[in-house]
């Protein structure tokens, strides 16, 4: 299944069990030589919530959560009829989500709203060892020639955004790593490379934490709107595209939540070996 280009490997763990799944994940996700994906997501009863899901990267490590993921499972569950409810729970490493799912002219669902909750703006808590509370428009020097102002948001997992232009250009496979794996931020990051597009769409390119370039990215995108409102850049509702797709992100003042608005599609169905 993919959300706007962000494809992963969706197992049934109400059916199947994955004795390994960091390890299923490395090989399943090979573009060349496995099934091809960002990584492995699996769908799991929960004793909180409706449904429990574990992210599983390209190469191995285990993500917070997914934006994009959370849709997709919303699609499965329905879809397979293991639920009937348009609005449901998902439990992830990154705390409870509400889902909120629409249905298209065939009864199945084509878009979900997932409300992202709170983003977290404290420095010690995204993580990152920039000693301020807040880090908005940072200037930092990754090496000799790599030098950005970066936002740092969580999303429940870390982001440093980046607001440029000409973004087409950017030799992300050279770039990326630096940033991620930079000191500064302990648990490694995602990397949000914005071109400000007008006051209500931007335009992005995200460098995901162990999977790489990703055609999407949903806690990026709302990382990245945060962001650019802080920055004053942008407005707290707007559309992100990427070059999967696009979604559409609200930081709504009344609760502080931001929510994300994307399609979910169903690629194909199969059998692997473990």
């Amino acid at each position: 299944m993919h959300g706007t280009g962000n494809d992963y490997i969706y197992v049934n763990g109400f059916e199947e069990q994955i004795e390994n799944p960091a390890a299923t994940s490395v090989r399943w996700s090979d573009r060349h030589k496995g099934i091809g994906s960002d990584g492995l997501v699996l769908i799991l009863p929960s004793e909180i919530c409706d449904f429990k899901m574990r992210m599983f990267n390209a190469d191995g490590s285990e993500s917070e959560m997914c934006g994009n993921a959370s849709r997709c499972i919303g699609k499965y569950v329905f879809d397979k009829g293991m639920t009937r409810k348009t609005n449901i729970t998902l439990e992830t490493n990154a705390g409870v989500k509400v889902l909120k799912l629409f249905l298209g002219d065939d009864g199945k669902v084509d878009t979900v709203t997932v409300d992202m909750g709170e983003p977290i703006l404290d420095g010690t808590a995204i993580p990152t060892t920039i000693d301020k509370s807040f880090v908005i428009n940072e200037p930092m020097i990754f090496n000799t020639e790599l030098q950005y102002n970066i936002t740092a948001v969580s999303m429940g997992n870390p982001h440093a955004v980046i607001f440029t232009e000409n973004i087409d250009a950017l030799n992300l496979p050279e770039i990326g790593p630096q940033i991620e794996n930079a000191a500064i931020f302990p648990n490694r990051t995602n990397t949000e490379f914005i071109e400000i597009l007008s006051s209500d769409k931007i335009k992005m390119r995200v460098w995901e934490r162990g999977s790489g370039e990703t055609m999407a990215c949903g806690t990026g995108a709302c990382a990245s709107v945060v962001a650019g409102a802080l920055n004053g850049l942008i407005n707290r509702k707007t559309t992100v595209e990427l070059l999967g797709g696009e979604l559409i992100i609200e930081w709504m003042e009344s609760d502080n939540h931001v929510y994300l608005t994307g399609s979910a599609t169903t690629v194909f169905e199969g059998e692997a070996e473990q």
